[in-house]
């Protein structure tokens, strides 16, 4: 019984020892420092000026995400102009939202 469950389909196959197993030659697999293939293109380095933003840049991203959670704060307290709206609500997500996405940017 044992001879007609390992003959199915779908049944897995031994591989066999004479193949040696390795599928990539030895030396030229991806990550190894030695086999690792150069490219002939240059990518020249970037400036460091240009890597480097100004210092008013991290204040306004902190400033965009204080003035958010500020808004939401004072409109569910009901202290902004109107009561509680919706309106303020959307402008401070986009404040917020604006922080996100120069916080992206900064480096």
């Amino acid at each position: 019984m044992a001879t007609t469950a390992e003959k199915g389909p779908g049944r897995a196959k031994k591989k066999s020892s004479a193949s040696g197993g390795r599928v990539t030659p030895s030396g030229k697999g991806a990550g190894t420092a030695a086999g690792s293939v150069q490219s002939n293109r240059y990518t020249p380095p970037i400036n460091r000026s240009q890597k480097v933003s100004p210092k008013w840049f991290g204040v306004l991203i902190i400033g965009l995400f204080l003035v958010g959670v500020l808004i939401v704060i004072l409109n569910y307290a009901g202290l902004l102009p109107g009561g509680v709206n919706n309106a303020w609500l959307i402008a401070a997500i986009g404040a917020i939202f604006a922080g996100l996405l120069l916080a992206t940017r900064y480096h």
